[in-house]
């Protein structure tokens, strides 16, 4: 099962955290991984990761942000089988305190880097008679999160897109999901605690984890199992679904 020899893969993101998982499992399963990341040294790192472990995998810098970026990157690997937009950034506050700066910054990673690896990625995809997409979502779009206001309207907007795209491009046999996550234990989940909590991380991080009703965050491995299986044959029935992965926060809370 999960056989994916002979799929070229492109992962968003992937120098790190959830990205960095996905792209090391899709390789560990038979995929050539390209792992696109703005950081180029973490884009080679976890390539090199991979090529230790016996995978195929290739480094590409590229801010998703910019088509151009994009554009080139998608060029240079050529018709590709599989897509995971991962990449994405996190931001605080509400909408009265939230500045137009960082709003469009959230806006221009969080969505438009989403909508350039379609309109780069699609193209391909048919070239290539079909393929996956794996739209990176949030239980924020599910549930109102306090003080998250410019993500949650971003991850919204990542979960219409998945629907959007599902819809199109059926007869292209080009399957599209979406996965929300709760809190997963990722980097930026350290250097955020270690920032704004300085001496109450162990603290601070216990009580964000019991906000998943499971008890604990995810970890990223976690939820590279189910990008894999979305992006298998054993999922080819399913197109235009979110799969939330949240320890019961979108469900049981409350």
């Amino acid at each position: 099962m999960f056989n994916l020899n002979d799929r070229k893969a492109v992962v968003t993101g992937a120098g790190s955290g959830i990205g960095r998982s996905i792209a090391k499992l899709l390789a560990a399963r038979g995929a050539a991984v390209h792992v696109l990341d703005i950081g180029e040294d973490a884009a080679r790192e976890v390539a090199q990761e991979i090529r230790r472990e016996g995978g195929t995998a290739t480094a590409h810098a590229c801010n998703v942000a910019v088509q151009a970026d994009v554009l080139a990157a998608f060029d240079a690997i050529g018709p590709l089988g599989i897509l995971v937009n991962n990449a994405g950034i996190a931001h605080i506050g509400k909408a009265d305190n939230t500045a137009e700066g960082d709003f469009d910054r959230v806006m221009a990673v969080n969505v438009k880097g989403v909508y350039n690896c379609l309109h780069a990625a699609i193209p391909q995809l048919r070239t290539n008679g079909g393929g996956v997409i794996v739209n990176m979502a949030s239980v924020a779009a599910w549930v109102g999160v306090a003080e998250r206001f410019a993500y949650s309207t971003a991850k919204g907007a990542v979960m219409a897109m998945t629907l959007s795209v599902a819809k199109d491009y059926l007869r292209d046999g080009i399957r599209c999901n979406s996965i929300s996550p709760g809190r997963v234990h990722t980097p930026f989940v350290d250097g955020f605690l270690a920032k704004n909590y300085p001496g109450r991380e162990g603290e601070m991080f216990e009580k964000l984890s019991k906000t998943q009703p499971i008890g604990r965050m995810a970890q990223p491995d976690e939820v590279a199992a189910l990008a894999l299986y979305l992006c298998s044959d054993e999922a080819s029935f399913i197109t235009g679904s979110d799969y939330p992965i949240d320890g019961g926060f979108i469900t049981l809370n409350g």
